[in-house]
């Protein structure tokens, strides 16, 4: 398993530097390494509650913050819970959140997860495996028009029509079963973009997002998640592609705009303060380091 190495880490210590925290909640608690660099510190936390869907990451967050664990909650759930996790924990204001979004390289490195069109395994992409749902259901069941508008959707492909296409032709003759079936029919099916992506790329992309309802959730959880911090509170969101991008981008735009009625009168004041009018980028070492990073955008904004 390649080593976990935390994205933006430099970006994010910074986002909370000099903020007295004491309740955070990090909606993508992952292998802990955000997590023991935040409580590292900022010895004034009294509860860190760490989310995270996958029992994998939970276990190795577990050993990685051992040394917290008076200070850890750690809760197995979606971060759209957020509202009814700190409910359970009699807690009604946050002084900070972070979401690290979409996949772990450690989750990219099981095979038997399904992440990687690289690797074969399962065609599976659940993070959380006790849901139903997987990517090889909707590739052996879905109709071709609505393969097609997941991967025009959720994998912004340019040639979803063909995807969709092919695929539908191909599994009338045997089922998909793992990861490089698919991915060598996309190969055959599709030609290599001029960014040298694999033509696998963006319709893994597509169906990891389907099958996690992943920008679904994530709106929901930005708005609960500004309902729920203190003022003065900050929020900080990694993602790593453009979907997720705009809608922290719109989310957070929109909470610090006034609210207006339909006559175009002030009704409401903002509640959000933008930190980051344009996104935060990795820098060429951490690139170097982990290529991860290389499409990371921070975006961090502060309650009103």
């Amino acid at each position: 398993m390649t080593k976990h190495i935390p994205v933006m880490l430099d970006e994010c210590l910074k986002a909370f530097e000099g903020e007295r925290l004491q309740y955070f909640f990090d909606g993508t608690l992952g292998a802990g390494g955000h997590a023991s660099a935040i409580l590292g510190a900022h010895p004034e936390i009294e509860i860190y509650i760490g989310c995270d869907q996958d029992p994998v990451a939970i276990g190795i967050a577990t050993e990685t913050l051992i040394n917290f664990e008076s200070k850890l909650k750690i809760v197995r759930s979606n971060h759209v819970e957020i509202e009814k996790i700190l409910k359970e924990l009699g807690i009604h204001q946050i002084d900070g959140c972070l979401l690290d979004l979409g996949v772990s390289s450690m989750q990219l490195d099981e095979d038997i997860r399904g992440f990687s069109f690289q690797k074969e395994g399962p065609l599976d992409m659940r993070m959380d495996p006790s849901q139903k749902l997987t990517a090889k259901e909707i590739i052996n069941s879905y109709s071709e028009k609505d393969l097609g508008r997941i991967f025009r959707e959720y994998g912004e492909e340019k040639l979803w029509r063909r995807g969709a296409k092919a695929i539908v032709e191909a599994r009338k003759k045997k089922r998909f079963e793992t990861t490089t079936e698919l991915a060598e029919l996309i190969s055959q099916s599709l030609p290599r973009t001029k960014q040298k992506l694999h033509p696998a790329t963006l319709i893994f992309q597509a169906l990891r997002i389907c099958v996690n309802r992943e920008l679904e959730t994530l709106e929901g959880t930005l708005k609960k998640a500004i309902e729920v911090l203190r003022p003065g509170g900050k929020i900080a969101v990694i993602s790593f592609h453009s979907l997720e991008d705009r809608i922290v981008k719109n989310v957070f735009r929109a909470a610090s705009e006034p609210l207006k009625n339909l006559q175009g009168m002030k009704i409401a004041e903002p509640v959000l303060e933008n930190l980051t009018k344009k996104p935060l980028l990795p820098s060429r070492s951490q690139i170097s380091r982990n290529r991860r990073s290389r499409s990371a955008k921070l975006r961090i904004a502060r309650k009103i």
